[in-house]
């Protein structure tokens, strides 16, 4: 059976910053990270440096090394990372991603190769990027925020959606 999920570190320049992820396609996820496609920690803390990674048969066992890894004390992490990856290289090129991967990325999502200044709401998935997700009409996750679309679309754009109560009153009038 072939490895469908990963567990990983990410940091920044100076080694400073830790963020520890899950996802289904290593590769692709961290290409987001280095295309600065989602704008959490990773953007703020320009954290796109691969320094470790795991892989699983099942996304549980991932999610669950996830977890675990991350009550752990910054000291122990830095052990797994200098166990692994001594010199905290980039391990990202090891894995397949360039910067001509990284740019079709960006082009993919929508974004300004040089800037990477728009959001992506091409209804594209981020990979792995499951929480906080937003359904777009086709129910496809798109990846961003509430936050992230209020600076994109237009000032009335909640206005226009239905409200909670709205919906549920038509799905009683429907059954």
């Amino acid at each position: 059976m072939r490895d469908v999920s990963y567990i990983y570190f990410l940091s920044n320049y100076y080694n400073s910053v830790l963020y520890v992820g899950v996802t289904n396609n290593l590769i692709r996820r961290i290409a987001e990270h280095k295309a600065k496609i989602n704008r959490g920690f990773t953007y703020k803390y320009n954290c796109d440096k691969l320094v470790y990674y795991e892989s699983f048969s099942l996304m549980t066992d991932a999610i669950a090394r996830e977890k675990q890894i991350k009550n752990w004390k910054r000291e122990w992490k830095n052990k797994l990372i200098n166990d692994f990856n001594p010199e905290w290289k980039d391990l990202s090129k090891e894995i397949g991603i360039d910067e001509e991967y990284i740019e079709a990325l960006k082009a993919e999502y929508g974004l300004h190769a040089e800037t990477s200044s728009a959001f992506p709401i091409n209804n594209k998935e981020i990979a792995g990027q499951a929480r906080n997700d937003v359904v777009c009409s086709s129910s496809q996750p798109i990846g961003i925020s509430e936050y992230q679309l209020s600076k994109v679309l237009p000032d009335n754009y909640k206005s226009a959606l239905p409200s909670i109560e709205e919906i549920e009153a038509g799905l009683r009038n429907e059954n």
